[in-house]
């Protein structure tokens, strides 16, 4: 949530949405190189970079969301949260909307998130299958936890004033169940227990000091707008002392139960609930020689956590949407005009610029508590101590405008060097986010090849903050790596940037990709190949964002690697599946291939944490080699080189599946059963999803083409094109359960040939492709008599 100022609230729209399956992005084209733009002289600017100076860990977990964006950014984090998560059953899995709607209590997050009926019934379903998500990405894990006393206890849509709680229509929340837990709870005692939910996490996946385990719970979720989210729950202003006593309670029995999963709170909205809670009724009373609600929550949750021996908040956990105006209007309404865009760029410094102002009431009336990143920390270094700092939801605004790419791309890089450990991006738009996906494949995904800014932030300064932003970062200790991601504000101006560089090490050459106002398409640019004396000069047009990889020469001084591992390679049809043994240490591998075993070997994907991986950009009866790196923060080591030939049956049809054909905005599942392979692709919801799958033919010819598929609502029809050609409407009977339909004979070159699915009229899912040769059509029967002799 969000507020426009203090005493009028604005509410954003708090659907939960699940996050989608990673998938490789694939970088086309070029960016023109540098040049003189529209005929004018670029002016110049010095960046000067220092790597050993303010050096400092960046945690990944900055690169989070809360929604599904199309998939191949390569996100870190994800949250289960927002309004609804407030009234959230976990026994039955209904939930209540709230003011967003109708304060409907129903099966939202089910349906929303693709469960089925059946699945639904089963508890913990929606947080279930959103782990289930996050163990496939390799990403964190933050669950929201009821705090405000009850949630849904039916599905039976709007809740009456007449019924607010308690009434009939909710269960009561009880944190501690002080009593033996049950797998499968009792839906008849009107009581929610949180401690034997968590219980219920722990026992399918272990602690959250396991792999498998989650790792983050939240206190609930913007407790100072409950009166107003949430009226049949908590009609009533949520006070200063009893928002502390609901979060020790709370969090006391999530610790009993695992001790080792990190507590998000408070999950304040926004500024109005930093200041005094949104007017809290009891402020006043408590304020004492406290500045703002921030100090006064962080001191009492100290002092708890030492009256009971234990930390009982881990991460102080905010949200943040900037309350900025240009050209009358504010930057997360809408694009805007060209000052809107202006103000949406310069917005981000408010988060650690002390020269900065922007045109907001909160720097109108507020200043004395900005920029607000260092503000936070100095709360938490005073009050709470080692408590860590989150930004669980916020947005810039202009999703699909430059404007937003570029301002997205230098928030990331802030989050990176002011010491924040969480961030999750909320979408305000539906649909395509184009250019904060963009800022976020820039930093995690920039070479289609889930390549990465580094791990460890260093001191970069522009001489020109307002038309340019500059954040640094090196790999790993050897600095073998100097990551720069540079942008240019400017609306029309382009500048030639001076960089200069310092540290341990000198650099002899760098790659660039990047995005600008054309596109936001990640492409490769110029590369830079003067550099003499660790100084270069680099052209950067206006409205472009820039990510830079210098390296070093070749360096041959040793370097402890991880332990050698084996790695085994199974051929099938159209894809060869890799996997290896795990080592320790690992922070990533990377899978090489090549057509030679003496190479060159070329990286096919890189960063990976999980133990396997399926080459699908491949053609049968071609031999393969392979190898895949792994890499520890004190070096790397190889596996055995192993060679695969990926082959077409001889006999029988072909199934092609479609969890690994390359999404757009659909996702992969795997909530239910009846589907083969290792899941299903759903989520055909709006204009422009799709699934494109490669599917081989040993020879040119006609096919029979059979797809295994869902449609639970109703029939449905999809649209599909066979090597980018429209190939016309597929009739999708309503099915609740996986089942076989035919596509019809479809004329297919010898080698690859790609079909396409897209969405039509969506709501349906895609299980597999089967391809099998049609039968020769027999002769026709022509006979010597004449059927009419006239």
């Amino acid at each position: 949530m969000r507020a426009k100022n203090s005493s009028s609230i604005l509410f954003k729209r708090s659907k939960w949405l699940p996050v989608v399956m990673a998938c490789t992005m694939i970088v086309g084209g070029a960016l023109p190189a540098p040049a003189v733009v529209h005929g004018q002289t670029a002016k110049t600017i010095t960046i000067k970079v220092d790597t050993s100076k303010d050096r400092k860990p960046i945690s990944p977990y900055i690169y989070g969301t809360n929604q599904d964006l199309t998939g191949d950014e390569n996100m870190a984090a994800r949250r289960l949260g927002g309004n609804r998560m407030t009234g959230y059953n976990w026994e039955n899995n209904m939930s209540n909307a709230g003011s967003d709607w109708q304060q409907s209590s129903d099966n939202y997050l089910c349906s929303n998130g693709g469960l089925t009926q059946a699945e639904c019934e089963k508890p913990g379903a929606v947080t279930t299958s959103f782990h289930d998500q996050s163990l496939k990405l390799g990403t964190y894990s933050l669950v929201t936890l009821p705090m405000a006393g009850y949630v849904a206890k039916d599905g039976n849509g709007s809740v009456q004033e007449s019924e607010k709680a308690p009434s009939a229509r909710w269960n009561q929340v009880v944190n501690a169940k002080n009593a033996p837990f049950q797998l499968q709870p009792d839906l008849n005692d009107n009581r929610v227990y949180v401690d034997e939910f968590v219980h219920f996490l722990v026992n399918k996946y272990g602690t959250a000091s396991t792999k498998a385990g989650v790792k983050g719970y939240a206190l609930d979720n913007e407790p100072a707008l409950w009166s107003h989210t949430h009226p049949r729950i908590h009609g009533e202003k949520v006070g200063a002392k009893e928002l502390v006593d609901r979060s020790v309670s709370l969090s006391k029995a999530v610790k009993a139960i695992d001790a080792g999963a990190e507590i998000f709170g408070p999950v304040l909205y926004g500024f109005g609930a930093y200041k005094d809670l949104q007017t809290a009724p009891d402020w006043d009373s408590v304020k004492g020689n406290y500045s703002w609600f921030v100090d006064y929550y962080l001191d009492q949750m100290r002092l708890s956590s030492q009256a009971e021996g234990k930390r009982l908040l881990d991460v102080f956990d905010v949200h943040w949407y900037p309350e900025a105006m240009g050209g009358g209007i504010r930057i997360t309404n809408e694009v805007g005009n060209d000052e809107t865009k202006k103000a949406r760029m310069q917005a981000p410094r408010t988060l650690w610029d002390p020269t900065y102002k922007e045109d907001s009431w909160i720097a109108q009336w507020n200043s004395e508590f900005l920029p607000i990143l260092p503000r936070l920390k100095q709360s938490v270094d005073k009050y709470y101590p080692g408590t860590k700092l989150a930004i669980t939801e916020y947005s810039y605004g202009g999703e699909n405008d430059i404007s937003g790419g570029i301002a997205m791309t230098d928030v990331l890089g802030i989050l990176g060097k002011n010491d924040v450990y969480m961030a999750n991006y909320w979408k305000l738009k539906d649909g395509v986010n184009n250019y904060v996906s963009a800022a976020y494949k820039l930093y995690r995904n920039y070479d289609g090849k889930n390549s990465t800014f580094g791990d460890t932030s260093v001191s970069a300064q522009t001489s020109d903050i307002v038309n340019s932003s500059v954040h640094a970062s090196v790999t790993n200790a050897s600095d073998k790596e100097l990551h720069l991601v540079v942008m240019n504000k400017s609306m029309d101006s382009a500048f030639d940037a001076q960089f200069d560089l310092s540290g341990a090490k000198t650099y002899s050459s760098g790659k660039v990709w990047g995005f600008d106002k054309n596109s936001s398409q990640i492409k490769e640019a110029a590369p830079i190949t003067q550099i003499s004396g660790n100084r270069f000069t680099y052209t950067v047009p206006p409205l472009t964002a820039y990510h830079i990889v210098l390296t070093t020469g070749n360096d041959t001084s040793p370097v402890e690697g991880p332990e050698s591992f084996k790695l085994k390679a199974e051929a099938g049809d159209g894809k060869v599946h890799l996997s290896w043994d795990a080592s320790s240490g690992v922070v990533g591998y990377s899978v090489q291939r090549a057509t030679d075993e003496n190479g060159p070997f070329t990286a096919v994907a890189s960063n990976l944490v999980e133990t396997s991986y399926t080459d699908t950009n491949v053609t049968n009866g071609t031999s393969y080699y392979y190898k895949v790196t792994a890499k520890t923060n004190k070096g790397s080591s190889e596996s055995n080189i192993l060679k695969a030939v990926p082959k077409t049956p001889v006999n029988g049809p072909a199934r092609y599946e479609a969890e690994e054909g390359t999404l757009k905005g659909t996702i992969v599942e795997s909530s239910g059963t009846g589907y083969s392979g290792t899941g299903y692709v759903t989520n055909f919801h709006n204009p422009g999803d799709s699934l494109t799958m490669t599917i081989q033919a040993p020879t040119a010819g006609l096919y029979n083409l059979t797809i295994g598929y869902r449609s639970p609502h109703d029939d449905k029809r999809t649209n599909f094109s066979l090597n980018g050609k429209a190939f016309g409407e597929l009739l999708l009977k309503k099915t609740t359960d996986f089942k076989e339909t035919s596509g019809g004979k479809v004329l297919l070159n010898a080698g690859a040939n790609m079909i396409s699915f897209e969405t039509g009229w969506g709501w349906y899912d895609i299980d597999y492709v089967r391809l099998e040769p049609a039968a020769d059509r027999p002769p026709h029967a022509v006979t010597k008599t004449l059927t009419n002799s006239d």
